[in-house]
């Protein structure tokens, strides 16, 4: 059974722009005015699933869909940096953010390693071959944190942890995933809303 995953990044908020170690901030009203403009543009799906962040219930709401939270979609557990700046952590703590960028399984945080938030998408990933009763072309959207993404991305596609540090996912885009028995074909970057500034 071919499954179409779409993943669509939540709008951008303040922790965002701040360069913050995202704390579950909620969107701002830039970021719900953005999402409500793309609406028009979101996929039709059989199932509609968002991460348990405000953020992605925010965009999920102003995008219009009825999508439920999904614990496995979390967004990336950061311990004890969430809402902290990069910038301060890095300067507060440059071994440890280094050790971070570099050791796919370090967690000086306290948090998920990145091998741990991949391995959780790609068992999310490959649980989505049993849904859908069997229908071929079955359809799944999802609102989920960037760093989501990019870890579906990887487990999808078998790349090294490491990749996940390549890969950029703007907000309010699109990203889609095709594929059958643990074999995906990816189609990522579609902005939702072509308008500026979006």
């Amino acid at each position: 059974m071919t499954v179409h995953v779409m993943l669509i990044s939540p709008a951008l908020n303040a922790a965002l722009r701040e360069a913050r170690f995202d704390g579950d901030a909620p969107l701002d009203a830039a970021g719900i005015r953005r999402a409500g403009a793309a609406a028009p543009a979101v996929p039709a799906a059989d199932r509609q699933l968002r991460g348990p962040s405000e953020r992605c219930a925010g965009t999920a709401d102003a995008l219009g869909l009825r999508a439920g939270p999904e614990p496995a979609l979390g967004g990336w557990d950061m311990g004890r940096w969430s809402g902290r700046r990069l910038a301060a952590v890095s300067a507060a703590e440059p071994e440890a953010v280094s050790e971070w960028l570099t050791d796919p399984s370090a967690a000086p945080h306290g948090g998920e390693s990145l091998l741990e938030l991949c391995s959780r998408a790609r068992r999310w990933l490959a649980s989505l071959e049993s849904v859908g009763g069997g229908r071929e072309g079955h359809r799944v959207l999802g609102v989920v944190e960037p760093a989501v993404v990019r870890a579906v991305i990887v487990g999808a596609l078998a790349l090294p942890p490491e990749a996940f540090w390549r890969l950029d996912v703007a907000p309010l885009t699109l990203t889609g995933l095709s594929g059958r028995s643990g074999r995906w074909n990816l189609r990522c970057g579609q902005p939702l809303s072509p308008g500026p500034g979006d």
